[in-house]
């Protein structure tokens, strides 16, 4: 699935230093936010420049729409909910491309993944769903936070919103696997925080040392 990654170079010219992209995806209650919050503390602290996004982004018009469907206080086709998850991506993408040339980090909770992943999950096609994704900035490093959909379901505030179900988290588990490239890097989610923590420190600074060096942007599975 991910072999079509690099089909859309954004490269301007002679190669610049850039920020990276970095995806954080895995079920809910598996540790993301927590993580993804401390990775930017981590790296700003190291001394590069870094911000923490989430998806759906719930600032946006579009991302409002989104929250009352997510709390059940608005109902919607699984097909429309999909292409506003989609969308809400998309009203990001020039902010987060100017963000990355001028060689910000950007750390993301949950992107086009989990847009697929749990979408097909409700039955949809897996095709279909990944379709409005094409075009999007393709990540420079993916690390799926492994966690079995029991454990997850025993962690404070599981059930809060639509989707924290244990039989749709399975299926979004095992869509998560037909999604996952070669180039993710997993992480197990039931390790000590600390632990996860350092990991995921050191593949970030990897990555970002790598788009310093002038990795060129490049579109998501294909352009």
């Amino acid at each position: 699935m991910e072999n079509s990654n690099h089909n859309c170079s954004l490269r301007g010219g002679k190669e610049d230093s850039r920020g990276a992209l970095v995806v954080l995806e895995g079920l809910d209650r598996c540790g993301k936010t927590t993580q993804s919050t401390r990775l930017v503390a981590n790296l700003e602290r190291l001394g590069h420049s870094a911000e923490l996004w989430r998806f759906p982004d719930r600032t946006t018009s579009v991302g409002q729409m989104i929250s009352s469907y997510l709390s059940n206080k608005s109902q919607l086709d699984d097909h429309t909910i999909h292409l506003l998850f989609s969308a809400n991506r998309w009203e990001k993408r020039s902010l987060m491309e100017s963000k990355l040339k001028s060689g910000i980090t950007l750390v993301v909770d949950r992107y086009s993944y989990s847009g697929v992943a749990f979408s097909s999950a409700k039955g949809l096609d897996i095709e279909w769903c990944k379709a409005p994704e094409i075009g999007l900035l393709a990540p420079d490093l993916v690390v799926y936070l492994d966690i079995p959909p029991e454990k997850a379901a025993e962690r404070g505030g599981y059930g809060g919103e639509r989707y924290e179900q244990l039989e749709f988290q399975k299926k979004v588990g095992q869509n998560y696997q037909v999604l996952r490239g070669p180039t993710w890097k997993i992480i197990d989610a039931c390790s000590p925080m600390e632990d996860i923590e350092e990991q995921l420190q050191n593949m970030a600074l990897d990555c970002v040392k790598t788009c310093q060096e002038g990795k060129p942007l490049s579109c998501r599975w294909s352009c």
